[in-house]
C-alpha cells in the first residue's frame, strides 16, 4: 500500500485505520534559538525541515513513512542570555514528546525515529524513547542528523570538533536552504574559547570527548561558534545530499526491522 501523503497532517482520519503494519512515524524535533549575529533564530528548524525533505527525495517508495509536524521549540536553556531564543523546560520537553508517541501509538504504529536537529536536547529524546519502549512496546529510534557523518574532506577536523553552533556547517546548509536569511556580511571566524584549554585538559569539550555543563556564551560571546566566514552554497548542498541519503538508509533499516523478534524475549534465569 502506497501512503496518499508522507506528511501525517495530510491524511483525513479513515486513513489511518489501513495504514501499513511497518509504518515508520517520524518526528523532527528543532529549536528556536539565537544563532550568532548572521543567521535566525529559525537554524535548527529550517535544517532539520530541509533534511527530511531531501530524504523523501531519496527514500524508496515502498517505505511507508509519516512525518509529524516539526516540534520547533525544544530545550534552549544554554541560549537564555540571547534574547529571541524560545525554550521550553526539560520536563516539558520530554512530556510532549512522551504524549506525541502516545498519540502515534493510538494511530496503530510501532516504529519512530525521532530527527533532531539541536544538541541541547539528545537526551531528552533518549529518555522518551525509552518510555515508548515501556508504554506501547515501540521501537523508537533517536537520532541527530549531523550524527551521520559528513562528506569526506569537505569540513576541516578542527571545525567538526569546534565549529559546533552557527559555523561553516550550519551557515552552509542555510545558505543552500534559505539564502536570503544569511547576512554573510556578519559571518566570520567565531573561534571557540574551548581551544583555548585543548592543551591542559585535553579529555575536555564542548561535544566531544568528556563533555562538561556550557552556556553559549562561554564558547564565544556572540553566540556562534565556528568559522562561518568558509560557508558556500555548494558545501551546504552536498552535506544536504549527503545527510538526506544517510537517513534515508537509516529509515529504510527502522522500516525492516523485525520489532516482533526483538520484542519476544522475555526475562529467563535460565537463559
Amino acid at each position: 500500500m502506497t501512503l496518499a501523503s508522507r506528511y501525517w497532517a495530510d491524511l483525513p482520519w479513515p486513513a489511518f485505520r489501513d495504514l501499513p503494519a511497518e509504518t515508520v512515524a517520524i518526528i523532527p524535533v528543532a529549536s528556536i534559538e539565537q544563532h550568532g549575529p548572521h543567521l535566525p533564530v529559525s537554524v535548527d528548524t529550517t535544517i532539520n525541515e530541509g533534511v527530511i525533505a531531501r530524504t523523501l527525495e531519496f527514500l524508496a517508495p515502498e517505505v511507508p513513512v509519516l512525518v509529524l509536524p516539526t516540534q520547533r521549540v525544544g530545550l534552549s536553556v544554554e541560549h537564555l542570555e540571547f534574547p529571541g531564543t524560545l525554550t521550553l523546560t526539560p520536563e516539558t520537553l520530554l512530556a510532549v514528546v512522551s504524549e506525541l508517541g502516545d498519540s502515534v501509538a493510538r494511530a496503530g504504529v510501532r516504529k519512530v525515529v525521532f530527527v533532531n536537529s539541536h544538541g541541547g536536547q539528545p537526551q531528552i529524546l533518549d529518555i522518551a524513547a525509552r518510555r515508548m519502549r515501556i508504554r506501547h512496546q515501540i521501537f523508537a529510534v533517536n537520532c541527530q542528523w549531523s550524527r551521520l557523518g559528513k562528506p569526506a574532506g569537505l569540513v576541516s577536523d578542527m571545525e567538526s570538533k569546534y565549529g559546533i553552533h552557527a559555523g561553516h556547517v550550519e551557515t552552509a546548509l542555510m545558505l543552500a536552504l534559505k539564502p536570503e536569511r544569511v547576512d554573510m556580511s556578519k559571518a566570520r571566524n567565531f573561534a571557540s574559547r574551548a581551544m583555548g584549554f585543548a592543551n591542559e585538559a585535553p579529555l575536555l569539550s564542548p561535544e566531544a570527548g568528556v563533555p562538561f555543563g556550557w552556556m553559549a556564551q562561554d564558547l564565544h560571546p556572540a553566540g556562534a561558534v565556528g568559522d562561518a566566514s568558509l560557508a558556500t552554497v555548494e558545501t551546504g548542498q552536498k552535506i544536504l545530499d549527503y545527510a538526506g541519503q544517510r537517513m534515508a538508509e537509516l529509515w529504510t533499516q527502522v522500516w525492516k526491522f523485525d520489532r516482533e523478534a526483538w520484542l519476544s524475549t522475555a526475562p529467563d534465569p535460565q537463559a
